[in-house]
């Protein structure tokens, strides 16, 4: 049996040293290279940034309350978590995360996925809950030059666009008439339980009705949410035809049916959308046994989870920051040469521990 002489042993250290060297020699060639469509990421980034800096500036400007802890970034798109047009339970965390300008090169990045171009028509179901979120949609749809034909409902989870006063239809129009975004709803509900305002009491009913007429916008109330979700999808059918893509933001039941039905459909990009069985269909679903790609944003941190980007972040992150925009890759030729070196010396190590085994099996051979 051959037992590694003393210079076998500083051999394999010497390998192991060399190899550690190398190993940092590669690791510190890190390179980082910009992602597909990085100008189109930014300048979104930069527009949805712009657009909740006119929000928060027009909420300071009309003294309207704006939670610093609840919204340490003083976006004001974090509303109270309780009030009269509050429809359901919300996370104030998945909301923070939403603030996120980066939120909106994540968008164009679906976007491309699905092939867009300047010019192609996209429907858009969004609600109260995710202001933020609908900001981001309409940064890339703009950036991208895409008509956008949106229905909204007005009703919003905690702290979302809760307050009466102030509710996503007007932060929607304040942002078409300082001139950030050519996009209005069309139409709108109530939203909550049955898309008709169910949980809510007749004053916050009322007041959201309110918020629809002074925004002239187009009111959608049936006696049903099955009714509602007719009447929308004649709308939108109407307003655009043949569009190349269905956007849905939230969990607006006109949107998906039923609440259950969101949970169903994984959040981001789908070409087809292969549930059938389901209790109720609403526009996405309806639209989708269509042929119209879904893009469904309703799990926001799973959707920050796949991007990499931060959860409930304080303060906001740079524009420009993270994998969406920038990747790291390893230079591959010093990948190779390091390699080439490390084969190269086993085998020499290996030829001359060899050479030492057969010259010890000869001398015993000559005793």
């Amino acid at each position: 049996m051959f037992i590694p002489s003393v210079k076998s042993k500083y051999s394999l250290i010497s390998l192991f040293i060399i190899a550690i060297l190398l190993f940092y020699w590669v690791n510190n060639s890190r390179v980082y290279v910009k992602e597909k469509y990085f100008r189109e990421k930014v300048e979104a980034a930069e527009l949805m940034r712009k657009a909740e800096k006119v929000i928060s500036d027009y909420r300071i400007e009309q003294k309207i309350f704006i939670d610093k802890v609840n919204d340490p970034n003083q976006t004001g798109l974090i509303g109270e978590k309780s009030t009269i047009i509050t429809t359901d339970r919300g996370s104030l965390s998945a909301k923070l995360t939403s603030l996120n300008p980066n939120i909106a090169a994540v968008i164009v990045d679906m976007f491309k996925k699905a092939n867009l171009k300047k010019g192609d028509k996209v429907v858009v179901s969004c609600t109260g809950s995710f202001p933020a979120v609908n900001i981001a949609v309409m940064s890339a749809a703009k950036v991208l030059g895409l008509k956008l034909t949106i229905i909204s409902s007005v009703g919003a989870s905690m702290f979302g666009m809760t307050d009466p006063d102030f509710t996503w239809l007007d932060a929607e129009t304040l942002l078409n008439e300082k001139g950030i975004f050519p996009y209005k709803s069309i139409a709108a509900s109530l939203g909550g339980g049955r898309d008709l305002g169910r949980g809510l009491n007749f004053t916050g009913r009322t007041l959201i009705k309110r918020s629809i007429k002074r925004n002239n916008v187009l009111l959608i109330h049936e006696n049903s949410l099955e009714k509602n979700i007719k009447r929308k999808m004649a709308l939108l059918e109407k307003d655009t035809s043949n569009p190349k893509l269905y956007i849905n933001i939230g969990g607006g039941l006109s949107s998906l049916g039923n609440s259950i039905n969101g949970k169903l459909v994984s959040p981001g990009y789908h070409r087809h959308l292969s549930i059938k069985n389901i209790p109720l269909k609403g526009t996405m679903f309806l639209f989708a046994e269509k042929g119209v790609p879904i893009i469904h944003l309703l799990n926001i941190p799973k959707i920050a989870e796949i991007y990499e980007l931060p959860i409930a972040p304080d303060p906001l992150p740079k524009i420009g920051t993270g994998k969406i925009f920038v990747d790291t890759r390893y230079n591959v030729t010093f990948a190779g040469i390091s390699l080439t070196i490390l084969i190269i010396l086993i085998f020499v190590i290996i030829f001359f521990d060899h050479q030492q085994l057969k010259l010890k099996e000869d001398e015993i051979n000559n005793i």
